[in-house]
């Protein structure tokens, strides 16, 4: 079967999260008068990355995930301050950040000529992640965007992935393909829903889960091959 749907996650796989979150966290933190930056980003990532991967097992709400990490974070250097105001000027700063990864572009390029029907499902606050798309230069590459804020489930629930099914006009499960960098949200959440898997893993990282995606790659280019040579050996 011909792969048809290619249904691509956005930060760590097509965004360049890393690069964003540096450049929103840095004009967040001059406006807050902190001096020492590197010490409150050293603080900030882990704890921020190990919230997504809470919200992603349903142990908080995004909710609780948007009014506290700031709050927590100007907490541990000891300052008070209002965690929802940051929270509401890092959505700024961050939804002004839209690069991607080198041969992000010319690979949803190629895609699109070979006639696959793309669109991005992404775990993220909507405002945050329809501006960040609005500042890239992918954003019309997308048939649609899914985001997980305006659907009301996140990755890997599968009543996020019932939703895209639904709304994809003639989709069928079999002819699609979810090609994220997280094992949990993106992986799991395509198996679960009965959808082919494509684990980006440009790190090399060992998979430690019983979670094994139908393929892996280590660069954007070899999805190509994937898709176009439909080796599922």
């Amino acid at each position: 079967m011909d792969y048809k749907f290619l249904l691509f996650d956005l930060d760590h796989t097509l965004f360049d999260f890393e690069l964003a979150e540096e450049k929103a966290l840095t004009l967040l933190l001059k406006e807050a008068n902190v001096n020492d930056i590197s010490s409150y980003m050293a603080y900030y990532k882990p704890m921020n990355k190990a919230m997504w991967e809470s919200l992603s097992k349903k142990e908080i709400t995004k909710e609780v995930l948007v009014k506290t990490r700031f709050a927590n974070l100007f907490t541990h250097f000891n300052r008070t301050e209002d965690g929802l105001f940051w929270a509401k000027r890092y959505e700024y700063y961050l939804g002004q950040q839209g690069d991607v990864y080198p041969f992000v572009t010319s690979l949803l390029e190629r895609l699109t000529k070979e006639n696959f029907q793309l669109y991005a499902v992404t775990n993220g606050i909507t405002t945050i992640q329809e501006n960040r798309l609005n500042y890239s230069p992918i954003s019309h590459y997308f048939k649609q965007v899914f985001i997980s804020d305006k659907i009301g489930h996140h990755k890997p629930d599968i009543a996020f992935f019932n939703h895209v099914a639904a709304a994809i006009d003639a989709f069928k499960a079999r002819e699609a393909l979810v090609i994220g960098d997280n094992l949990l949200a993106d992986i799991k959440g395509g198996k679960d829903a009965g959808i082919d898997t494509v684990w980006y893993n440009p790190d090399k990282k060992v998979n430690t889960l019983d979670i094994q995606p139908t393929f892996e790659i280590k660069s954007l280019e070899e999805l190509l091959s994937v898709v176009l040579n439909l080796d599922k050996s």
